[in-house]
């Protein structure tokens, strides 16, 4: 999030020393990212220690700090495992937040720094390791498992509806409806051909993995010492391997590269494997349309900030723009047609 929440700051530095011992020196709450029930902060002790707080607030998966905690112990470095408590727990109770602690890695996202070639061959690698990896099931146990719902294609039509309708007065708002009327028919048949696929991968034999789910280049961490990190790991799920593969040259985010160039460097990391095309296509469109909900959620039924407001609507307009994730799925539908 991009406001700080309404949590003061002497309850947080007195959690982390009853929870971890800590003796904080200085907090310092960090506007990043588009999750509204996440907040993140550097943290700094009397030793000068950094470290690295996450709030979560709302739908908390215990699987999001178990299933990454039990990687980094199988020695996949490229993930930055939790911290324990004081009582050998990975997180703690904050108000209404879960409060997980990480190591602080100083660095960028790889849309504020590129990742180079050698970067991306060990992304794949290491998006191989995870899918391949052995996790049981004891600490999975609360992960879902892709059912190609329809709850976000509902959500759109109903937004798609109101806003023929309704007028706004706030200015957000406003303009969010405007936009939302100008790309109507382009939503709409986004959703016509994401309701298609679910019936033709409705059809077909599908090996379920556990997916990250959310690997765009927000979270994708280099750090200073140049090492590669996978993170935020709160959307897993049980889901054909596309579901993670489909980032891969889907225009979420620039990264500099072309989607052959991608591609490539990728999969010369992750080895050669079939790709189920409906599935690349279907989880692009549905991404899609998951994201324009959710925009359209926070600007016309939360009470957040201007600025987060106006974050959404740039974020939304980003996927109509040339050769944008519009584009991009439609590239991939074509290719399955082809």
């Amino acid at each position: 999030m991009l406001i700080k929440p309404d949590l003061k700051d002497e309850e947080i530095v007195k959690c982390l020393h009853t929870a971890y011992g800590l003796h904080v020196k200085r907090i310092l709450f960090l506007p990043l990212g588009a999750d509204l029930n996440t907040a993140v902060y550097r943290v700094t002790t009397n030793s000068g220690m950094d470290y690295f707080l996450k709030l979560r607030r709302e739908v908390f998966n215990e699987a999001a700090v178990l299933v990454p905690k039990h990687l980094a112990n199988l020695g996949l470095k490229q993930v930055i495992p939790p911290l324990k408590t004081n009582v050998g727990q990975l997180w703690t109770c904050l108000a209404s937040f879960k409060a997980i602690l990480y190591p602080y890695v100083e660095g960028s996202n790889s849309i504020e720094a590129n990742l180079s070639d050698q970067h991306w061959i060990e992304f794949g690698a290491t998006m191989k390791k995870f899918h391949s990896a052995n996790i049981p099931d004891t600490i999975t146990s609360d992960v879902p498992q892709e059912t190609f719902a329809s709850k976000w294609r509902q959500i759109v039509k109903a937004f798609l509806a109101r806003i023929q309708h309704e007028v706004f007065e706030d200015a957000i708002e406003a303009r969010m409806a405007v936009f939302l009327k100008s790309k109507s028919e382009e939503i709409l048949e986004l959703l016509r051909h994401s309701e298609y696929l679910v019936s033709v991968l409705e059809k077909q034999s599908l090996d379920y993995i556990l997916c990250h789910a959310d690997i765009h280049g927000w979270n994708l961490l280099i750090s200073k010492e140049a090492a590669l990190f996978v993170v935020d790991w709160d959307t897993l799920i049980y889901a054909p391997k596309e579901r993670d593969l489909m980032f891969i040259g889907a225009g979420i985010g620039d990264t500099g590269r072309t989607v052959p160039e991608e591609e490539s460097l990728f999969y010369q990391g992750y080895g050669s494997t079939d790709i189920n095309q409906d599935a690349i296509a279907y989880y692009r469109f549905e991404r899609i349309i998951q994201d324009i909900g959710e925009y359209c959620e926070h600007i016309f039924l939360s009470n957040e900030g201007e600025e987060e407001r106006m974050q959404s609507l740039e974020y939304l307009q980003a996927n109509f723009l040339p050769n944008g994730t519009i584009a991009r799925a439609y590239q991939s539908y074509k290719k399955r047609k082809g």
